[in-house]
């Protein structure tokens, strides 16, 4: 038994040793005022790398946004038994990105940057959208046929293969694939036992119905969805447009009812991000290292996770998928983190000071809608944490075929692992978990980017490509 509880507590080390070198200082810079600017590895890595994304594409996110809404306007067409529209991946990827960062990470960011943070999330979602062009126009260009599921799979694992087998044995897994594709089974793994403990933490607070009950009824429709062949694709196209125009109604509400507000809200987001109030009491930093981090954790550009989705698109050229992936980075945090952030900072100060969390956020509802607010915020909660779980199962399987093959009892065994973790975490809160999904994120973030940096040259010809087809 003490060995046990030795290794768990090594475990439990190295989690938050990783995490550490991952989301922690590694440089820090002075500012003005006394404050400083931490710099984790993770944004040393993504921030650069967006930027140098944003010239190779000549500003995609600005210059071809309206094309962007052209090609998600566009009639679904497949050619392929078992495949998905280009529509249909961004709405898997949508699912996985609107979740729990949506909610608890924005008001985390709020919490400990202030209302300049929001600023800071906004300006990572545009050099995010170009790092999410070229991983997923990478994943389309490197897809193959799935024989299990029939369409297409793809991914990071599937990239990584090809590009470090062009100069190694062919038929050799190269270990940085092989990593990549375990760190994601890992994390979505550690963000099943968030979601569950997310919806019965919820559940009990607005409704005290036991986390027992909502566990396993959680579960058990999970299960239904998931143990399915081709139910997933099917069940998020319903989902997801639902649970994100309820969403945005009800923040357009909130801003209507409070119309008069907004010029004091954007002026606080402004002054607050370029640290007029904030020099003085050294949180510069702060607000912008909260915003960017958790604008960066929101809309997965560059951690791999949206390209598997990507990958499964039947569409008729390669950079089509990679605008819609890039438009989804838009729809997470430009649409669905600032109505989050909205709801938060038009409730008065005074009643939200001193509060952080899920707390923060259910008294700025309280506010707008009274005691609907609480419920409000379970049902929301339970839409984007369950159409995560589904979304994560989709990501999960061409990781699981490339490291096992193709074989229905690995998918159907992880799967599985997936409905327990789910299951567990509605029993018990873990802390470390949430470290464990950061961490996962992190290394699928390092492995992917070692791939998309040197490919990236052929993500912009296909755009050029494209461009030049469309022109034509």
């Amino acid at each position: 038994m003490d060995i046990i509880e030795s290794l768990g507590r090594l475990f439990v080390t190295l989690i938050q040793t990783v995490y550490n070198l991952l989301w922690g200082d590694l440089i820090t810079i002075p500012l003005p005022g006394g404050s400083t600017l931490g710099l984790s590895l993770l944004v040393i890595i993504l921030i650069p790398a967006g930027i140098y994304f944003t010239v190779r594409t000549r500003a995609l996110p600005v210059r071809l946004f309206p094309e962007m809404l052209r090609i998600a306007a566009e009639k679904k067409n497949v050619s392929q038994e078992g495949a998905i529209s280009g529509v249909q991946a961004l709405i898997v990827s949508t699912a996985t990105r609107v979740g729990m960062g949506n909610l608890v990470g924005v008001v985390a960011a709020i919490s400990a940057g202030g209302a300049g943070a929001v600023f800071w999330m906004w300006v990572t979602a545009l050099v995010g959208s170009s790092t999410a062009f070229i991983e997923a126009t990478l994943a389309q260009i490197y897809k193959e046929k799935d024989p299990l599921y029939g369409g297409w799979r793809g991914g990071p694992a599937y990239y990584i293969d090809r590009f470090f087998n062009r100069k190694r044995e062919k038929g050799r897994k190269p270990v940085i694939a092989v990593l990549f594709a375990l760190s994601g089974l890992i994390c979505w793994g550690g963000i099943s036992q968030v979601i569950g403990n997310s919806v019965s933490s919820a559940f009990e607070n607005a409704f005290q119905i036991p986390p027992l009950y909502t566990t396993a009824a959680l579960v058990a429709v999970a299960a239904v969805i998931v143990l399915r062949k081709n139910a997933t694709v099917k069940v998020l196209d319903i989902m997801v447009p639902v649970m994100a125009v309820l969403y945005l109604l009800i923040t357009v509400f909130i801003i209507v009812k409070n119309a008069g507000l907004l010029p004091a809200v954007f002026q606080r987001i402004f002054s607050e991000a370029f640290g007029i109030r904030q020099v003085a009491v050294g949180g510069l930093g702060a607000v912008i290292m909260n915003g960017a981090k958790r604008g960066l954790f929101s809309n997965e550009a560059g951690s791999g996770s949206a390209p598997c989705a990507a990958a499964a698109a039947d569409i008729s050229h390669p950079a089509k998928e990679g605008l819609l992936q890039a438009l989804g980075v838009f729809i997470d945090t430009i649409l669905i983190c600032s109505c989050t952030a909205m709801i938060m900072l038009l409730a008065p100060e005074e009643l939200t000071s001193g509060l952080s969390g899920m707390d923060l956020l259910q008294a700025a509802m309280n506010h707008h809608l009274g005691e609907a607010g609480g419920v409000f915020i379970a049902l929301i909660l339970w839409l984007f944490s369950f159409s995560t779980f589904i979304g994560i199962l989709f990501y999960a399987r061409p990781n699981v075929a490339y490291l096992f093959g193709d074989r229905w009892d690995a998918q159907t065994i992880y799967k599985i692992f997936a409905l327990v973790m789910l299951f567990v975490g509605g029993l018990a809160a873990y802390t470390f978990v949430w470290d464990l999904g950061d961490v996962g994120v992190g290394l699928m973030t390092i492995f992917n980017m070692t791939a998309i940096l040197p490919l990236a040259s052929e993500a912009v010809a296909s755009l050029k490509d494209y461009e030049k087809s469309r022109r034509s």
